[in-house]
Parts: structure tokens; C-alpha cells; sequence
């Protein structure tokens, strides 16, 4: 029996205020070297993430809608 490749998420910020939760996440492992913005607007009941290269990473973390339309899932 083959083992799942494991991926992890290493949270590397995180912040809740105003019905918004948005974390900045480090994904790797099996190949997968990413980070990426995750944003929960509960005011809406939406979600969606944001992938961003490392330079980048923490100014879409302070600002995710400014960077909205990168996202590559909208729920």
C-alpha cells in the first residue's frame, strides 16, 4: 500500500477583525513549495485564496482584496 503524499500547511500569520479571517500559509511538501493567502469574509460567507510569490506574500496578506483577482478558488 502506497503512503498519501504529505502536504502541510505551516500558518506564518493570522489575523481575525471586523468578520474577516485572513491567514498567510507556507504549502509544502510532495513537490509543493507555494504561499499563499487564505481569506474568510464571514460578513459575505465567502472564501477564496490567494497565491503569492514570497516577496509579495505579506503585502497580500495586509491587503488580499487588492489582490482578489489572482485568486484560484471563490466560494
Amino acid at each position: 500500500m502506497t503512503k498519501p503524499p504529505a502536504i502541510e500547511w505551516t500558518e506564518l500569520a493570522h489575523r481575525v477583525n471586523d468578520g474577516l479571517d485572513v491567514m498567510l500559509v507556507w504549502v509544502h511538501g510532495s513537490g509543493v513549495d507555494e504561499t499563499l493567502v487564505s481569506v474568510y469574509d464571514g460578513r459575505e460567507g465567502t472564501y477564496f485564496e490567494i497565491p503569492a510569490e514570497p516577496e509579495r506574500a505579506f503585502d497580500v496578506y495586509r491587503h488580499p482584496f487588492a489582490y482578489r483577482e489572482l485568486s484560484r478558488i471563490a466560494a
